[in-house]
This record gives structure tokens, C-alpha cells and sequence, in this order.
């Protein structure tokens, strides 16, 4: 159920629904609508996927748990999800530059122990 899922990405990013209501504008009423088995509007969830910085197939179906590798992917993008707005187009190359950096450096560790 949407409720049940929404309620624990919301615990897992540490905000209450109703206050991620309050930051995307929307009514607290729908709360108890999802509670109820309503299942909101795609473009709802899609609003509030962007706004948790999770993927939008989060909403889908339950989930089982996240493999660390997965969990960690959701924090990168919710990180990046929360500091996007904040960057311009140089920011967003060096960070793809750095990134390429430091899997080359690990790759290349990697390689060494082997």
C-alpha cells in the first residue's frame, strides 16, 4: 500500500509526512486518504519521490530490503537531489571528473592487491 511505503521512506530520510506535505504544498487530508488504501495521482508521486530523492519506482510495490550497495546509491541520490539546485554547469563537470577520479584511484587499488 502507498501509505505503508511512503511512511517508511519518510523514516528512513528522517521527515514526517506531514511535514514533507507542507514542503511540496500539499494538503495534510491526503494523508489520511492514502491511509484509508487511495492511491495518489501519478503526478503526486512523482512530486514526492523528487522531493524524498528516491527513484519513483519506490511507490511501485513494497520493497525488500536494500542490498548495502543499493542503500548507498538512495543516499547518493537524495545528496545530490538536496545540493542540485545549488549547482551550475561547471559544479555538476567537476563533480563528474572527481567521480571518474576516485573510481579510477580505487580500480587501480584494486588492481594492485590482485
Amino acid at each position: 500500500m502507498f501509505f505503508d511505503i511512503l511512511q517508511r521512506v519518510c523514516n528512513e530520510k528522517g521527515i514526517s509526512i506531514s511535514a514533507l506535505l507542507d514542503e511540496i504544498g500539499m494538503s495534510r487530508g491526503n494523508m489520511a486518504r492514502w491511509k484509508e488504501g487511495l492511491d495518489p495521482k501519478a503526478s503526486t508521486k512523482k512530486k514526492i519521490a523528487e522531493a524524498l530523492g528516491v527513484n519513483l519506482s519506490v511507490f511501485e510495490k513494497e520493497q525488500p530490503a536494500l542490498s548495502k550497495e543499493d542503500e548507498l546509491q538512495d543516499e547518493f541520490f537524495a545528496f545530490y537531489g538536496e545540493v542540485k539546485p545549488y549547482l551550475d554547469e561547471r559544479d555538476i563537470d567537476d563533480l563528474k571528473i572527481f567521480m571518474k577520479a576516485k573510481a579510477e584511484h580505487k580500480r587501480k587499488m584494486q588492481d594492485d592487491k590482485g
